[in-house]
This record gives structure tokens, sequence and C-alpha cells, in this order.
């Protein structure tokens, strides 16, 4: 979710700032946000040398389903300045958030993380390029999504009236399920993990080879 965040803010005592594109997450799990050094929230970090934070996540779906939001993350802790950048223009503020809590909500509740296990956690192989290939996919491959809902249970597939990819990662294919008034979520296991971008291709092709073995579904969308 943090790496390719396209909804991102911080907030601190009195102030508030959308940081997408501003944060990275470093090699010990402290999360890394540059912020304009002349800004009123830089400048009151600098001067408390260490304020309590929040980051609020929200990891939207880049394809255009009716609920775009597929999760909402929480991270709070102290953040602290650690450097400034004098060769970004008018220079930015390093700061670093020291995690304290972490909590992940999704359709199926909320998981609160521990700080070790999220300093040890790295991202997805398919993080940075997931958008790009469900929209591919989206817009240009209609028909390989088609031809994948055979490997869904046709009970499953009543009343539906739309399919859209939803998520994509190591471990397979999310796909939305749309009816009148409510949605159905199924993922589509690849049969072993992507570790790399290149291997992602014949894990699709695998997923394909299972649903030509299935009969057609008689929905319609």
């Amino acid at each position: 979710m943090l790496v390719a965040a396209q909804s991102l803010g911080l907030r601190t005592p009195g102030y508030r700032a959308d940081i997408a594109g501003r944060h990275s997450v470093t090699g010990d799990g402290r999360v890394r946000v540059d912020l304009p050094a002349g800004s009123h929230m830089a400048r009151d970090i600098a001067h408390q040398r260490e304020t309590v934070a929040m980051i609020e996540v929200t990891d939207l779906a880049p394809t255009p389903v009716r609920d775009r939001v597929r999760a909402r993350g929480t991270l709070t802790g102290w953040l602290s300045p650690a450097s400034i950048d004098r060769n970004a223009g008018d220079g930015q503020l390093v700061t670093v958030l020291d995690l304290a809590t972490a909590e992940l909500s999704t359709t199926g509740g909320t998981t609160t993380i521990d700080p070790i296990d999220f300093s040890t956690a790295r991202p997805d192989p398919l993080a940075a390029t997931e958008a790009e290939l469900l929209c591919h996919l989206d817009h240009h491959h209609p028909h390989t999504v088609e031809r994948l809902c055979r490997l869904v249970d046709p009970h499953r597939l009543h009343g539906v009236r739309m399919v859209r990819p939803l998520r994509l990662d190591r471990h397979g294919l999310v796909l939305r399920l749309e009816l009148v008034n409510s949605d159905r979520d199924i993922r589509l296991r690849f049969p072993a993990p992507v570790r790399h971008p290149d291997q992602l291709g014949a894990q699709i092709e695998a997923l394909l080879r299972q649903a030509r073995r299935c009969r057609p579904p008689r929905a319609h969308w």
C-alpha cells in the first residue's frame, strides 16, 4: 500500500499535509517523509524536535469499479527531523516516523500490525506496476477477464452485471463481481507466488490453461 499510495495524509497537532510521493520506507522499517522546509508543519517539527503524528493511507483501485477503496491503513508514532535536503528547491526537511502502532482495515475487518512485523515486511514485487497492469488488462483484454471467470464458481456469478480486475499481487488476481446493489470479490490464486514481475505472464497463462478446462459460465455481463 505504501509503495504505490496515491492517497496519503500526514497529521500532526494542528496540521495536515498530503504526502503522496513525498514518502518512502527505510530499510529499518521507519517511514520517511520529505516536507518543504518553509512549510508551517516543517517549521513546527523542527522546533519541537519530536511530535506525535499519524499517517493515513487509502488503497484505491485503479480500475473504474463502483467502490474504489480496497483498504485503509493508519500508522501512528513519533515524527522527528533527520536532516535538511538543500538540493531540492528551497530545501526539504527530511523527517522519519518511529512507528508505535499500525492498523489495516479491509472488508474483512481490522488487523493490528506489530511494528516489528512492519519493519521486516517487504514490498510486493508487483506493487509499483500493479495499477498500470490492471488498467491494461481492463481496457485492452476484456476477453481475458471473461475467460478467467470460468474459474469462478458458477453460483457466485448469478446476478453479476459486470466483472473487472480489482487487485493484482504476488499471490494472484482479484476480480470484482458487481451486482445490482452489492459486490463480490473473488481471488484467483496463481499456482506459485510471483517473485519478479517477469514471472507474471507465465502465471496468468497458467490460470488461462486452467480456465480452458472449465465450462463457460452461463452468466453474461
